[in-house]
């Protein structure tokens, strides 16, 4: 069976190695002999998927040693003991001599030991005397112990700023796929609003969204949506919170927020009405939108994201809205949140060739304001809108 059987979309291996070469650059800089990475799920864990275009899932921990001056070894849930030898021939594995199988689970407190063992293993068998580790403070605590008492006569250099800067800036096949992703979600906020009606429960909603994405390729990502009578706020809520009926007249908040074909994200937000909107929804509605068109002006390449951060609740207070206290703008690829974050302890600019999502929002008692939608920055600031979805409170009769 070929690769192509197995995936429907994956990264050419022109882009795999760019990526790779890439970070041998980096590691070589930094006298780096190998590098780790680690994700336990799809959502937050674009590193494994960079290096490998194969993803983490369902919380099973997920290991790869990038080595300067070799394939990759892939530490990963099986049997134990287990061993594959790929010489770097595998045509789904690219890249990868070797995956090394250990049953760790994270809910069982003395498995996550077994994945580092098998790690330093292999980082002694090559030779390693210095290694980098990439958002080592984000790996399972159990893994990052053993890992770091087992390094104990090694250098470890913390590579992570540099990997996010390679990330950030995305390669004309990466702003293809993420192209596609915004375009899947648009065909899926289009067939909630032809399937959306008095009756259905909120998961009802968001379970047809889901359904529309996976048949369009999307592998990961949420669907946040709460239904309110308009006159009380509709907030973003997950699956949990999702068992109320909608009547008539009622509204809600729909975030989608999953991947597309090829596993990049983009998110997509609006307010649906089933009927009419009221006066306070409107204004809302049109005050975040132009807390947007206000973000997209600074978005420019050399542009501090601190400073745009500080521009937005200038912006917001100046009209007397809230100032931003989590989080309105950030980056987005493999990782649905991803650096630089449009927020005050960012420490990156903003560079050509970035990929973000725009989200400003506010809420009171009374309604939840809120829009997103994504934008590639260019030499002289961000490109057109990627979603083709009005921006606009949806009113359904």
């Amino acid at each position: 069976m070929s690769s192509h059987e197995r995936i429907p979309v994956r990264i050419s291996d022109q882009e795999l190695a760019r990526r790779w070469s890439a970070l041998r650059a980096l590691m070589k800089a930094h006298a780096v002999d190998a590098a780790i990475v680690q994700a336990t799920n799809d959502w937050l864990g674009g590193n494994v998927k960079w290096l490998t275009d194969i993803p983490a899932n369902n919380g099973y921990p997920r290991t790869v040693l990038f080595y300067a001056d070799d394939l990759m070894t892939v530490v990963e849930m099986g049997v134990f003991d287990g061993r594959r030898t790929l010489r770097g021939e595998d045509p789904i594995h690219r890249g990868v001599g070797t995956i090394l199988t250990t049953p760790s689970f994270p809910s069982i407190d003395y498995t996550v030991r077994y994945d580092a063992d098998l790690a330093l293993a292999d980082l002694r068998a090559h030779g390693v005397r210095r290694v980098g580790l990439a958002n080592g403070t984000g790996f399972l605590a159990g893994f990052s112990q053993v890992l770091r008492d087992g390094l104990g006569n090694f250098e470890i250099v913390d590579i992570t700023e540099e990997l996010d800067v390679l990330k950030a800036i995305k390669s004309d096949e990466e702003q293809d796929l993420i192209r596609r992703a915004a375009a899947l979600q648009d065909d899926v906020f289009s067939h909630v609003c032809s399937v959306i009606r008095p009756g259905l429960r909120d998961i009802d909603v968001t379970s047809a969204a889901q359904m529309k994405a996976q048949q369009l390729g999307s592998e990961q990502g949420i669907f946040l949506g709460a239904s309110a009578r308009v006159g009380v706020r509709s907030p973003f809520m997950g699956r949990h919170f999702q068992g109320r009926t909608l009547a008539q007249g009622d509204h809600l908040s729909l975030l989608i927020e999953v991947n597309g074909p090829g596993g990049f994200f983009c998110e997509i937000a609006r307010t649906l009405v089933l009927g009419k909107a009221s006066a306070e929804l409107l204004e809302g509605f049109a005050a975040v939108r132009a807390a947007q068109e206000h973000t997209l002006s600074w978005l420019k390449p050399g542009v501090k994201a601190s400073d745009i951060a500080a521009a937005h609740d200038d912006f917001m207070t100046g009209r007397g809205l809230p100032p931003e206290i989590r989080l309105y703008a950030h980056s987005q690829g493999y990782d649905m949140v991803e650096r630089p974050l449009i927020r005050r302890d960012e420490t990156m600019t903003i560079a050509a060739g970035m990929h973000l999502a725009v989200h400003p929002g506010y809420e009171t008692e009374s309604i939840f304001a809120v829009i997103c939608d994504n934008y590639l920055v260019g030499a002289d600031g961000p490109g057109p809108c990627l979603h083709r979805t009005e921006k606009k409170v949806f009113e359904l009769q």
